[in-house]
């Protein structure tokens, strides 16, 4: 079913459209532009994707997309979106329902629709179709792109948990899914295996010491990992089969990582404590099992995600947006990223911090005439010598030191050793290295090339004044904040994705609006 778009403003429409000159700007613009952005090839991948719904009236997929972009814009529910509809003039401006008591939509499809949207890719569809609209005006520089990325975090909506909770928490999983697979009641079940930290609402609760005595806590941990146990005898003995699929399998598995990732053996008697520490790739929420720990700086630690996005330096457009567990290093996003921004059209050059660096593909661009621009790694050894003293000749295969001494460069390997004998006489020695035996050594990168290239940029004025540039996507970075919030809205990184897709079209859609009133 397509939804009617009318390009002209009905008399009742001018009128509210006349009132919201100040205020509600953004509100009148997306009504003007709809019909540009749901052209008839993009309805059409809306209504292949979205098909139709059994037992109820199909809806026009272009007309469901849009309450997406005004969820986003104003930050509504489902069942907010559902009531704004019905009371606000603004939204149904937009959604050419205006002056109806009843909104063109339920609270149910929307989920439905989104995830139709994420299986389909066409949130990314959505985010390109904002950008080809502002290629089409003409009002945006096309030519010399210049690719610039960020990251920046998103807290999950998962509760973060303690080593006692999460355990808690996945022993009743396992207890309700047995309960449902077996069709036994689940007090049954806790009964039968002698479940006493599962028979209060609390696991904390139950055990009840004081958390402030270590060798209670130790104590109760043992009391904890016991039951655990038991449970886990307790299905095997009777769920047969049934133990190998889904959900019960999922829920054993998840009960023994959380148990496993957060404990280790006592050196002294073997008996369980918890890490110190955190173990990598920890779970921290079964409310959501895809957040992670993740850090934005050595100080800044949080909980949840990292938002990427890609953008054209000098046109204030988002072209790609993508978010990831926290704990998922940048560079393994790049690629995602930088395809994202090569669909409008060659890219020249690319602006990224060091955390983008470690992609093979930023050498393999480089090696292709791809410009790019990054602040190269801070040398590890500060207190002495760093590498950049130092003279590395690719060329040649050689590294010469402060002091003339020159070393070769093996193949196949990525360590340069001078002579041990020839840096303990030398003079300056205390100023180059702190090894007892052997000499200086030197690590060659794989994309050293590149490195010293960026080393040499950063040096020069045009060089810093490149690495500049990247200022521009951080503001682009605030915007999307700004819109999205600090927050993740959905579980799982993929909800999470479109979400960030679509508040990132609200973001170009605020950039296009803001260029045609200059116009």
């Amino acid at each position: 079913m397509r939804w009617k778009i009318s390009v002209e403003l009905s008399a009742a429409e001018r009128a509210v459209a006349s009132r919201l000159r100040r205020s509600g700007k953004f509100y009148v613009f997306l009504r003007e532009i709809r019909h540009e952005l749901f052209d008839e090839a993009f309805e059409v991948e809306l209504e292949q994707a979205y098909g139709k719904a059994r037992g109820t009236a199909p809806l026009p997929a272009a007309l469901l997309a849009t309450v997406t972009l005004l969820q986003a814009y104003d930050q509504l529910s489902d069942a907010d979106a559902v009531v704004t509809a019905e009371m606000d003039r603004r939204w149904q401006l937009v959604l050419g329902c205006l002056g109806r008591k009843k909104a063109p939509f339920s609270q149910g499809v929307l989920p439905r629709f989104r995830e139709r949207m994420a299986e389909h890719n066409l949130d990314a569809k959505l985010l390109e179709r904002t950008v080809a609209i502002a290629k089409q005006s003409g009002k945006f520089g096309w030519q010399h792109l210049k690719a610039a990325f960020d990251s920046s975090p998103l807290l999950g909506a998962g509760r973060v948990e303690d080593t006692f909770n999460l355990i808690g928490r996945a022993m009743s999983t396992l207890v309700t899914c047995a309960a449902k697979s077996l069709g036994v009641p689940r007090e049954q079940i806790i009964a039968d295996a002698k479940l006493t930290v599962l028979s209060t609402s609390s696991i904390k609760a139950a055990l009840d010491i004081d958390w402030d005595d270590p060798e209670q806590r130790g104590q109760a941990l043992v009391r904890l990992l016991d039951e655990v146990k038991a449970l886990e005898a307790w299905v095997h003995q009777h769920a047969g089969q049934q133990i190998d699929e889904p959900p019960l399998r999922e829920a054993m598995a998840l009960l023994r990582r959380v148990v496993e990732q957060d404990l280790e053996p006592e050196p002294t008697d073997g008996q369980p404590k918890i890490r110190q520490g955190v173990a990598k790739d920890r779970m921290p929420s079964l409310g959501d099992p895809e957040m992670r720990h993740g850090r934005k700086t050595r100080s800044k630690l949080f909980n949840g995600y990292k938002r990427h996005l890609v953008m054209l330096a000098g046109t204030d457009l988002i072209v790609g947006a993508e978010v990831r567990p926290a704990n998922e290093p940048e560079h393994e996003v790049f690629d995602k990223l930088w395809a994202a921004a090569e669909r409008q059209g060659p890219i020249e050059e690319g602006l990224f911090d060091r955390g983008y660096l470690g992609s093979p593909t930023v050498g393999k661009l480089d090696e292709r005439g791809v410009r790019m621009r990054c602040k190269p790694w801070r040398s590890r050894n500060r207190d002495r010598y760093p590498k950049e003293r130092f003279v590395i000749r690719l060329d040649e295969g050689t590294v010469t030191c402060p002091a003339g001494v020159t070393a070769t460069i093996r193949p196949k390997r990525s360590v340069v050793r001078f002579p041990a004998a020839t840096c303990a006489a030398c003079a300056q020695r205390e100023q180059c290295t702190t090894a007892r035996s052997g000499g200086r050594t030197v690590t060659i990168h794989p994309r050293e090339a590149l490195l010293q290239k960026l080393r040499q940029e950063k040096q020069t004025p045009e060089g810093r004044a490149g690495l500049r540039e990247r200022l521009t996507v951080e503001h682009s970075l605030a915007k999307l904040v700004q819109v999205q919030g600090p927050r993740a809205r959905y579980k799982g990184a993929r909800k999470n994705t479109l979400d960030a897709r679509r508040c990132a079209a609200v973001v170009n859609l605020q950039t296009l609006a803001r260029v045609r009133r200059a116009g």
